[in-house]
């Protein structure tokens, strides 16, 4: 064939055609690479924030272990190591001037998160009702109430319109709920003429309404003995006694501005006015303790969450004597979370059949005042408010209440021979 009839044949097309295959591959990556680009990010930021709750979650733990351990006196080591599905929590203790500091640091793959939690030494008491009663009841009247819970080893009975949220206990074969309403469940043998908006458990009931289920023939609760022991009272006694004794003047009167404590006084004390008295430490009166008029007790900021008893106790005459009476706008007030005034009587009449009163609390006395008197009668009137109760015999009245809070569940005293710790804070650094 001559030249003249050969035909070209293009050599370009196919390369023409990679080129465009090319680009749109490479365009095609583009878009991959920014569509999938967020979508790595996504799952890598939740794959670190389920690793970070995980490494969270051990090192809460963790610090859970220690602090268990060291409330209830086990053994644990100054550093305990603690790993769970690749996640591994270290936790140091150190111990402090009156404290324990617990820190716990968890990692799971290089992403750590740290818990700390400081435990204050001293005595420990569980308050855990917003009123405890022993065997001569609570009689509740007119408007009174009470946020929390009654245990009481004596009857419950009340009148007027008066309302416990929480649940009300009469433990015993005599235990005895008679016109109480209550906004969760009631216990006892017997439950009369009353509300329980929750489950009824008794043995007999009659004229009672309750919302909630009822449980006939439930076993009585049992009675129970009170949270503070007199053996501690009497400990708490000689360390007011340590810091110093004050025998005159007699009575002794407080009515301007003064910081006081440990200390015993060998007398009757008033305070009254509109002092501002700051505790430092327990004050044990050996006669009658009267709060009246504008008074401010409050706890010294340098006691922290730590609580201080003001006792009235005179060995030789707990029947006529041994007596508190806190009247008018008298106001109480801790040094910070979980700290309290703890107002002791140690009169016994009550217990012994008598009617004197071991602690009056009246009129718009309130704040962080928690009474105790195990062995007298407690009376609670007007427009009272206070955080705990405890007594042989309780008396509420008027538009007088109580109202429990739960860091009373684990009361920290800062003397005495229990040696106790108590948490003092809890979080994340």
């Amino acid at each position: 064939m001559s030249k003249s009839h050969q035909r070209k044949i293009p050599t370009n097309k196919g390369q023409a055609m990679i080129t465009v295959v090319m680009f749109l591959l490479a365009g095609s990556l583009i878009v991959i690479g920014g569509v999938s680009s967020p979508v790595l990010k996504d799952i890598k930021i939740t794959r670190n924030l389920e690793e970070s709750k995980q490494s969270f979650s051990l090192s809460e733990g963790a610090v859970e272990d220690v602090v268990y351990r060291i409330q209830k006196g086990l053994n644990f080591s100054d550093t305990e190591i603690l790993s769970v599905n690749g996640v591994t929590a270290t936790t140091t203790t150190v111990v402090l001037t009156g404290k324990r500091e617990v820190v716990a640091v968890g990692d799971k793959n290089n992403i750590i998160r740290t818990t700390r939690a400081l435990m204050a030494q001293g005595d420990g008491v569980s308050l855990n009702y917003g009123v405890q009663v022993g065997d001569g009841g609570i009689i509740m009247e007119n408007s009174s109430s009470v946020q929390g819970n009654i245990y009481s080893s004596g009857p419950v009975t009340g009148s007027g319109s008066n309302i416990t949220s929480g649940t009300v206990i009469s433990a015993g074969p005599n235990g005895l709920i008679d016109g109480i309403h209550a906004t969760s469940s009631g216990y006892a043998h017997t439950i009369n003429n009353s509300e329980i908006d929750g489950d009824a458990y008794y043995q007999n009931i009659s004229n009672t309404e309750v919302d909630g289920t009822l449980y006939p023939w439930s076993t009585d609760q049992p009675t129970t003995t009170m949270p503070i022991l007199d053996s501690l009272i009497s400990q708490w006694e000689t360390d007011a006694e340590i810091g110093g004794v004050i025998s005159s003047p007699c009575p002794y009167k407080i009515d301007s501005d003064v910081t006081i404590g440990p200390v015993k006084i060998t007398c009757d004390v008033e305070i009254s006015g509109s002092p501002i008295v700051t505790l430092e430490g327990h004050i044990w009166i050996t006669g009658n303790l009267l709060i009246k008029n504008s008074s401010d007790i409050k706890v010294a900021s340098s006691i922290g969450s730590g609580s201080v008893a003001m006792i009235a106790d005179n060995p030789s005459d707990r029947l006529t004597s041994s007596k508190a009476k806190i009247t008018n706008s008298a106001e109480f007030f801790g040094a910070g979370l979980g700290s309290y005034i703890l107002v002791v009587s140690q009169n016994e009449s009550a217990e012994n059949g008598g009617s004197e009163k071991a602690i009056e609390v009246e009129n718009s006395a309130n704040g962080d005042l928690l009474i105790y008197a195990s062995h007298g009668e407690i009376l609670l009137q007007n427009s009272v408010s206070l955080k705990e109760v405890t007594g042989y015999k309780i008396r509420i009245k008027n538009s007088a209440e109580v109202i429990y809070e739960t860091g009373i569940a684990s009361l920290l005293f800062t003397s005495g021979p229990s040696g106790g710790f108590s948490i003092d804070s809890w979080l994340e650094i």
